[in-house]
């Protein structure tokens, strides 16, 4: 069944405190990053990685506080959303959201595989039928 909205909305406040404390972690660790950057260190794959993410984050939340601070607009958040779902940073991704990005992705390699697979298999019997 449902939760009472109340726990929703508990829910709800919870999933964005974590959010913006997440975000709050990781815009400190690139601060840090950036200030290895500027006295002469040179970043593994991974914190570069990290750094872009955590930048492209703080461009996403620029919008996303658009939606915070105006009175009501919060309302009209699901709907913004659903045209543009990667306009919230991915400190706020949910679970379900994760693992549905990821079998998407899964997907699309496993259809890229079948066509590579194909097309292999088809050159290699116009290979065979020119030399047979």
């Amino acid at each position: 069944g449902k939760k009472p909205l109340r726990q929703r909305v508990v829910d709800e406040l919870k999933h964005y405190y974590n959010g913006f404390h997440l975000l709050w972690i990781d815009t400190k660790v690139a601060a840090r990053m950036v200030w290895r950057l500027l006295h002469g260190q040179v970043l593994t794959r991974r914190e570069r990685r990290r750094l872009l993410r955590t930048c492209a984050d703080l461009f996403r939340l620029v919008p996303f506080l658009v939606f915070v601070i105006v009175p009501f607009m919060e309302f009209l958040l699901p709907v913004f959303l659903k045209l543009f779902p990667e306009m919230l940073p991915s400190t706020f991704e949910t679970e379900s959201k994760k693992e549905e990005k990821q079998k998407k992705k899964l997907n699309a390699k496993l259809e890229l595989a079948k066509f590579l697979r194909e097309t292999i298999a088809e050159m290699a019997k116009r290979n065979k039928a020119d030399t047979g």
